[in-house]
């Protein structure tokens, strides 16, 4: 166990939100660490469970991977990035261990193929059905990810006085139009000069695109609220819904 079960807790004047604690301990005050680690072992332990679909105790190896997972976490988090420290926390523990039960999978297919007590058609068969639950677990991951991105997303948008509704009446019709488009958000995105303005403004600086795309002023105006839209998927990093940001195809 590389992390020690006593029971401290943060003391009153270090705390704050969560995300403001992961934040400090990131920028150096690495005494915060261990208390944050220990508060948050029941956590820890609710979502090994979980993915285990078993009962898990501190004494398990898949306990200890999700402690690791939770440190991890804590050093890789970003402010901003559309989710809350638990969710990504949670997301990097289910992560690592289902690299650790597929492991563990492959390192068990080989001692039952090895053994002449075993089955191997059994064997294989089980590795199957465990794969197929993991796929299957994984989609499911992915298709809450892709929810809480378009949630945040919804919300992102309302700052800039858009939705869902104007975007679909009002987006260009055409995919040289759309793909036109995406790489001005992508330049606009690249620069953070006019990123910087753009967020600032909650408008796009037309000018300053112009010395580095090569449409017209009229262009970039009528296709205004789709080229904020794309841009704001960037900004946002909502990796779950980069591929509607794709370049499409014109066949």
């Amino acid at each position: 166990m590389l992390f020690s079960r006593r029971n401290v807790k943060v003391k009153k004047e270090d705390k704050g939100s969560l995300e403001e604690i992961v934040m400090r301990i990131q920028l150096g005050e690495d005494g915060l660490r261990e208390s944050l680690i220990n508060d948050y072992q029941p956590f820890v332990k609710t979502v090994v469970s979980k993915v285990c679909k078993r009962y898990i105790d501190q004494t398990m190896d898949e306990f200890s991977i999700g402690l690791l997972a939770f440190d991890q976490a804590i050093d890789h988090y970003k402010e901003g990035q559309g989710s809350k420290f638990l969710t990504f926390a949670d997301m990097v523990i289910r992560r690592r261990l289902i690299d650790y039960i597929r492991k563990e999978a492959r390192r068990k297919k080989h001692e039952w193929l090895d053994s002449e007590t075993d089955d191997p058609e059994e064997s294989e068969e089980s590795l199957i059905h465990q794969q197929a639950a993991l796929d299957s677990y994984q989609k499911d991951q992915e298709s809450q990810k892709r929810r809480e991105d378009i949630l945040d997303y919804q919300r992102y948008l309302q700052e800039f006085g858009l939705s869902f509704e104007i975007l679909s009446q009002q987006g260009p019709k055409h995919a040289d139009s759309r793909n036109n488009a995406k790489h001005i958000a992508l330049t606009l995105v690249k620069h953070p000069e006019l990123s910087g303005n753009f967020l600032q403004t909650k408008q796009l600086p037309t000018k300053e695109l112009l010395k580095y795309v090569s449409c017209s002023r009229k262009t970039i105006e009528r296709n205004r609220k789709y080229i904020i839209a794309i841009a704001l998927i960037y900004l946002g990093k909502y990796t779950s819904l980069m591929t509607y940001i794709e370049p499409e195809s014109l066949d």
